[in-house]
């Protein structure tokens, strides 16, 4: 997996300075869906892949306004940009400073770096994991729009959760009748490419195949292969490690891949409340051949 990301990175390349740079090539360079890649991409690098591309098509136009190598509108054009205003916006939000003036003063610029994709051997902890087939279910409870965050506490969910009723989250706990047993965090319809800061939908839930009641929503889920993933220790900061690893680490070493569908997170505190046991479920599918 990790070579053929490596020859989709050769191929963003060899082509970032014409039209011929499409997700879909990438997908069939890299032996996996479009929706897959661009899931892997992000959890790998830490950046959506159209803003990676995006980055490095602005570093290699920085290189070329720096050098005086033809006009400024030859420039934006070349690098996919319809016009020098557009090309100028997004050279400033990079660069911090418009081409114009860039070529003029010679100043400094940024530069995204070539990424590339290797595997590391360190066996620093084994990863607990099993693989189930489910029939179709329900999410139900209370649901919200929320930002995608990375690292650290998410308060938009912080200030979410303190809003919700207590007595709602009883009638809840009365509903589950399978695993993940409990109330449970889910969330639904990303943003594809998963930019920090693009919303997504929040559940706190639990999972059932009983309908939703009196003001609650449901989430129907259809029958699939989850993976289901184990791990314990600080919370968020162990969490959000088990969510990099899995992409990381689980995925490259696996015949898998994520398949559409919702994520879900059972967490258990602690006794001393900054440490948590968590249970995250991944809808999966093999990987063809």
């Amino acid at each position: 997996m990790l070579d053929r990301l490596n020859q989709a990175m050769d191929h963003i390349e060899r082509h970032l300075a014409d039209d011929a740079l499409d997700v879909a090539d990438l997908a069939r360079i890299a032996a996996t869906s479009e929706y897959h890649l661009r899931r892997m991409f992000s959890a790998l690098a830490g950046m959506p892949l159209s803003e990676y591309v995006r980055r490095r098509r602005l570093t290699v136009a920085g290189a070329e306004v720096l050098s005086g190598q033809g006009t400024l509108l030859e420039t934006a054009i070349r690098y996919g940009y319809g016009s020098g205003e557009a090309f100028a916006r997004a050279f400033r939000a990079l660069h911090g400073v418009g081409p114009g003036e860039a070529r003029r003063t010679g100043a400094a610029l940024v530069s995204q770096p070539r990424l590339s994709f290797r595997l590391t051997v360190e066996g620093s902890s084994s990863m607990r994991y099993r693989v189930v087939d489910r029939p179709a279910f329900n999410v139900v409870g209370l649901k919200a729009r929320v930002p995608l965050v990375y690292l650290g506490p998410n308060q938009a969910i912080i200030d979410f959760h303190r809003g919700i009723d207590p007595e709602v989250t009883e009638r809840l706990r009365a509903l589950p009748d399978q695993e993940p047993e409990g109330i449970v965090a889910v969330c639904d319809d990303l943003d594809p490419g998963r930019a920090e800061g693009s919303e997504l939908d929040y559940y706190h839930a639990v999972v059932t195949s009983a309908p939703a009641p009196e003001g609650a929503v449901a989430l129907p889920v259809p029958a699939g292969t989850w993976a289901v993933f184990t791990t314990s220790g600080p919370a968020p900061e162990s969490i959000q490690k088990l969510w990099s690893d899995v992409y990381t680490e689980w995925f490259p070493s696996n015949p898998y891949r994520t398949r559409p569908g919702p994520e879900i997170l059972r967490t258990t505190p602690f006794a001393n409340g900054e440490q948590a046991e968590a249970e995250l479920w991944l809808p999966v599918e093999r990987e063809e051949g």
